[in-house]
């Protein structure tokens, strides 16, 4: 698990951060910590273009026509959003408040069926 260190940061950037992170459905910590993480990669490398990476993951490019540096930024972003989308769901409270049954894997393999509540039953 990451730690944190306080750090003064600039109303203007803060600002900035907690808007593109509400979009980006991150606080505006996670919103800098994510934006600081692409700056280390860019600087990184001189054959990164952030537009070009931005455009793809905005949907404006091919993620083919990127070099093996842009596509491992990508790669990276598309993991800490996956991570960050997993992480915030709570299925079976979902399918629970929906009154629909389920079914979900156990630690062995095995097929476990979760009866719906609520009286409702709804197809698995």
């Amino acid at each position: 698990m990451a730690t944190t260190s306080p750090t003064r940061i600039d109303n203007e950037l803060y600002a900035s951060a907690k808007l593109v992170g509400g979009r980006m459905s991150r606080s505006a910590a996670q919103q800098i910590a994510h934006w600081a993480r692409i700056g280390r990669e860019l600087e990184a490398s001189h054959s990164v273009s952030y537009r070009d990476v931005a455009d793809v993951l905005d949907g404006r490019r091919d993620y083919d026509e990127l070099t093996d540096r842009e596509q491992a930024v990508v790669r990276a972003e598309w993991t800490e959003r996956i991570t960050e989308r997993r992480e915030g769901l709570n299925l079976a409270e979902q399918f629970a408040h929906s009154g629909r049954s389920y079914v979900e894997l156990d630690q062995h393999g095995n097929i476990v069926r979760h009866a719906a509540q609520d009286g409702k039953s709804a197809g698995a």
